[in-house]
């Protein structure tokens, strides 16, 4: 139906106005500060610019783009609200006022985010500018032009090197820039965790696989082959950390030469290395003595495998997709439980290809089963217990005990045959599962473990009786993975926590200059507008979910399997995730993100 001008104009002016009030309660503004007048005239000319825009591109008008714009801001809006929307009606008590203000400032974020979502489909579906900009032609590559004739021949020379040997020239850039880390945190950064599978490895306790055995004997090989050699404990110890950061740096190298297959633009390919080599976490992280590290290497390398699999299948590409797919479900517990959710869409979609994929699915599934399983079971490796596997429900039982909601005594007496309640309340952490945990594992889990279903009954009938509490509970235990505004200090672990095992922290490199240089590099993703989105898990979270609606709206559905194991894997963490902030959880989200976008731009073609 068209519309008059005059009625688009009232059009973007009441949709400029509820935008307005939307930003003015996000940013905690008076209604008279004048920055509510600079966002209604932001707003108003933005919305007139992308009408302007989009009036002349069909594909925008059409179904997909309305409709997938629609969805994801109405869902951006209803997540962000869940989380601030009470600062919004804080000071007001009457419940109408209070209606209007939230449908208001609900209404001008959908209003926002669907203008914005159409303004950014309109140049990710624009093949033509895409094709000019980010993808090879007939040119030479060359990154930039050098003005300076002294320098022009090393320069050319370089960038010739770079666009020849592009993945080998990654892998050492990124090296090169995580070196003086390695260097200041030698032999590698050793948490509790950490210092615990070290303990294992020194068979001062049992393997356990709360920390994935896989891992730990990765760990206990580079550190065997380190003591064969120096028999010194410190160093031993920063083999594998060096074996980490050139597998981190492998799996950044092997997304640029993906990449290149496509024929993406060298200026980009170098744009994205930058992004590995010089964001301050990925260094922090690739010396850091984690599960979540390597398992984020993992599972890069297995998107990118399914990538290159629709181009064309090599033995190389198997046998990487198959290590790599081990890896994805030895390397973290949740790894397992996403690669079998993401297996069924696997086998359909590969089913032309049966003869050459089937066999490496087949071995990843039996492989990893018969390790987790029989051969754990066999060496006596202690499994995680129940509750582990259980953080969101106990504390949503929790946080309907602690509300003082009104629980018929029989269901009481279920739990008290669990936990002894007398400390709930002070233990109740509504962002954080562990104490309730503990508190679990410090009653009687067996009981627990020999009613499931009675316990699953409970959970039932409580989340009838108050949902609220339950929806509560579960924003409040998952808001950091999916909410943009969530401050988190990452990265900010150093040197060996206190053991009495021959390993410390020995620095190779120091002073006042080092430690201020590492420390101003961490706070500038709290401080720096723009870059500090970089920092964010829900920003990150939001910008999967937008490479994945793109492909709907570029009519490209079957780009959805290069998403599934991060999307896969985000879901296990959703339901299962005992901390709100904690950025390792999704590190392997954090570590994809160049894929997810550049693969939301990239022209499919199957071979």
């Amino acid at each position: 139906m068209k519309v008059s001008r005059n009625v688009r104009l009232l059009i973007h002016i009441l949709e400029s106005f509820l935008t307005t009030w939307a930003l003015m309660k996000a940013a905690r503004l008076e209604p008279g500060n004048i920055l509510t007048g600079v966002f209604f005239l932001l707003s108003f000319f933005l919305y007139r610019r992308i009408h302007h825009r989009i009036k002349d591109m069909p594909f925008m008008r059409s179904l997909p783009a309305a409709r997938n714009a629609l969805i994801l801001s109405l869902l951006f809006s209803l997540m962000y609200m869940l989380v601030d929307g009470h600062h919004y009606i804080e000071q007001l008590t009457s419940r109408l006022y209070q209606g209007i203000i939230l449908l208001s400032v609900f209404a001008g974020f959908t209003i926002l985010f669907y203008e914005l979502l159409l303004f950014l489909y309109s140049y990710s579906c624009n093949r033509e500018m895409l094709h000019y900009y980010l993808f090879e032609n007939d040119h030479t590559g060359r990154l930039f032009s050098c003005r300076f004739p002294h320098l022009t021949t090393t320069v050319n020379f370089l960038q010739e090197l770079y666009r020849r040997k592009t993945g080998l020239c990654s892998f050492f850039l990124c090296l090169l820039c995580w070196l003086p880390y390695f260097l200041y945190q030698y032999p590698g950064i050793m948490t509790p965790d950490s210092i615990n599978q070290y303990e294992q490895i020194l068979g001062l306790v049992p393997y356990s696989n709360h920390h994935p055995l896989a891992h730990t004997l990765t760990i206990k090989f580079f550190y065997r082959i380190g003591l064969l050699f120096t028999n010194n404990k410190v160093i031993a110890i920063s083999f594998y950390t060096f074996a980490q950061m050139c597998f981190l740096a492998f799996a950044a190298a092997y997304l640029i030469r993906t990449l290149k297959q496509f024929r993406v633009r060298s200026l980009i390919l170098f744009l994205i290395t930058l992004f590995y080599a010089l964001v301050p976490y990925h260094a922090v992280f690739s010396v850091t003595i984690w599960k979540d590290i390597p398992f984020a290497g993992a599972v890069l390398i297995f998107s990118c495998c399914l990538l290159r699999i629709s181009r064309q299948i090599t033995i190389r590409e198997l046998v990487t997709f198959t290590l790599s797919g081990l890896m994805l479900c030895l390397f973290r517990s949740n790894g397992w439980y996403g690669f079998l959710f993401a297996l069924p869409f696997l086998l359909i979609y590969y089913r032309k290809k049966a003869l050459k994929l089937y066999p490496c699915l087949a071995v990843i599934v039996l492989t990893s089963a018969v390790i987790k399983y029989p051969v754990m079971n066999a060496a006596h490796v202690i499994q995680p217990d129940f509750i582990e596997s259980c953080s969101i429900p106990a504390q949503q039982i929790a946080a309907v005990i602690c509300n003082d909601r009104e629980i018929a005594p029989e269901e009481l007496d279920l739990i008290e045959h669990v936990v002894d309640l007398t400390y709930i309340k002070e233990l109740y952490n509504p962002t954080y599962a562990d104490n309730i945990k503990e508190l679990v594992r410090a009653g009687d889990q067996s009981y627990l473990t020999s009613h499931k279903s009675e316990f699953l009954s409970l959970y039932l009938r409580l989340f009838a009786a108050y949902p609220g509490d339950y929806i509560q509970a579960y924003v409040n235990q998952t808001y950091g993975y999916w909410y943009p505004d969530s401050f988190y200090l990452v990265a900010e672990a150093e040197g060996v926590s206190a053991t009495q095992f021959g390993v410390s922290h020995t620095p190779l490199i120091g002073g006042p200059f080092v430690v201020k240089g590492k420390e101003i590099a961490i706070k500038m993703g709290s401080m720096v507008p723009i870059y500090s989105l970089l920092w964010s898990m829900g920003v990150i979270f939001w910008a999967m979910l937008f490479s994945i609606s793109n492909a709907f709206v570029r009519k490209e559905k079957a780009k959805l399997v290069y998403y599934l194991p991060s999307f896969a894997l985000y879901l296990t963490v959703m339901i299962a995730t005992p901390v709100a902030t904690e950025f390792r959880y999704v590190y392997f989200m954090v570590f994809s993100l160049p894929f997810y976008l550049m693969t939301a731009v990239l022209e499919m073609s199957e071979h």
